[in-house]
């Protein structure tokens, strides 16, 4: 009898998630299975499943396969009609102790083999089920789940359901937990980070959650956030980027497209103008400032003038790290509806010419860097990051997890070499 074997599918979440379910697995006793956590944010990531999960089942053909996840929560039916799987469980279930107790029973119902309820009716998340992880230099918190937008090419609502807060005193102690145990940094992620707060009372902001940690967890050396919504950054939070060096000099931005009509047609909240104003006044504040951003190339009735201004965007907000995504039609969304689709060829030839772009901004920003001193995270003997989130090469070994100041000497690859 062997312990449960975990397969993780996309976003950082999902890999939280995972190492909750390894702890709920482990205390239910459930033995013999294969666990998939699925992804659903494009047609293709759905196809990777099943893949997997073929994959899975000739590898393990003894073991109890259980699928679960955002694809899980979506299409369940697509999973419990394959021959290889025996059970599918949805996204609240997965996080539930109820769940793998029952899973650690001898016998699965023909009820029970599919689980999957209502994720609109949630009205929780499960933050607090582990304290963080990730290497042993830096941890990822829970802070947020659930996303309360509707744009039009994501499925990601449907299967994370509305957005649901952890409490700022859960996250506090969280964190003085992870600080006590010697973790040097901690990012904060969510589904749609900057909704934080709007449905605890008083509706605090994101801003005031990073003051509050930032204030209360004063041993806490670094403080990163995972990923935001540039047009609901608040107030406190432009603060804390001005006056507060623990928070790391890095955001990643869910920008999806740089022009008017075709953020528009997406359901999307902001303005390309918005998007540059943000940068910019973040850069004002914090001149060490850095972006990475998601980009969508592709999307229905996008002309070669609407794409331009994308490519445009990459040099105009200063973007270094980008996550380029070739819009795939994702059936249950507004956006697969839409008339004029863009041919696959022409998809795949714009987002090589993003990612192309994406990768003269990180050669300009490593040639910026030489000679400059950072602090870098370790986070294994010869691999650690800048504040800016860079990789640094060390040829001598540093020790796992402290953080290191050192002056940057060249480039190798995509690579900083102190």
């Amino acid at each position: 009898m062997s312990a449960p074997k975990f397969t993780t599918l996309g976003c950082r979440l999902n890999a939280y998630e995972t190492e909750a379910m390894k702890e709920l697995s482990q205390q239910a006793g459930l033995k013999d299975a294969v666990i998939v956590n699925t992804c659903a944010v494009t047609a293709e990531a759905v196809r990777k499943a099943r893949q997997e999960i073929r994959k899975l089942r000739r590898e393990n053909p003894d073991a109890r396969l259980i699928v679960t996840g955002c694809a899980a929560q979506t299409e369940p039916q697509t999973f419990s009609a394959m021959e290889e799987v025996d059970a599918v469980i949805g996204n609240t279930e997965k996080m539930q102790p109820d769940t793998w107790k029952g899973m650690a029973a001898d016998f699965i119902g023909e009820t029970e083999t599919v689980q999957v309820d209502d994720i609109m009716s949630v009205t929780e998340t499960a933050g607090h089920l582990i304290d963080g992880f990730g290497t042993r230099s830096r941890a990822y918190v829970q802070v947020q789940n659930g996303c309360d937008h509707r744009c039009t090419f994501c499925i990601i609502p449907y299967g994370r359901g509305n957005s649901r807060s952890v409490p700022a005193g859960v996250v506090v102690d969280q964190i003085k937990r992870l600080v006590d145990r010697g973790y040097n940094e901690v990012v904060l992620t969510g589904v749609d980070l900057t909704s934080w707060g709007a449905d605890l009372p008083a509706e605090p902001k994101l801003g005031d959650l990073v003051m509050r940690i930032l204030k209360l967890v004063p041993d806490l050396p670094r403080l990163r956030i995972s990923s935001l919504d540039s047009i609901e950054v608040d107030e406190n939070l432009m603060q804390a980027i001005a006056t507060e060096p623990r928070l790391m000099p890095h955001l990643h931005l869910s920008l999806q497209h740089g022009d008017d009509l075709i953020l528009k047609r997406m359901k999307r909240r902001h303005l390309r103008d918005d998007a540059i104003r943000f940068t910019e006044e973040a850069k004002k504040l914090r001149p060490e400032m850095t972006f990475g951003a998601d980009i969508i190339a592709g999307f229905p009735t996008e002309t070669e003038a609407h794409f331009e201004n994308s490519l445009k965007l990459v040099s105009d907000c200063d973007l270094t790290w980008l996550h380029v995504f070739p819009y795939s039609k994702r059936e249950g969304t507004p956006a697969a509806k839409i008339p004029n689709q863009v041919n696959g060829k022409v998809i795949k030839d714009r987002a090589a010419r993003l990612r192309a772009a994406g990768d003269a901004q990180v050669a300009q920003h490593l040639q910026a860097q030489i000679g400059k001193t950072h602090h870098i995270l370790m986070e294994n003997p010869h691999m650690g990051r800048t504040e800016q989130f860079t990789e640094v090469r060390f040829d001598t070994a540093q020790i796992e997890g402290q953080i290191v100041r050192a002056p940057v000497i060249g480039i190798d690859g995509v690579q900083l070499v102190a």
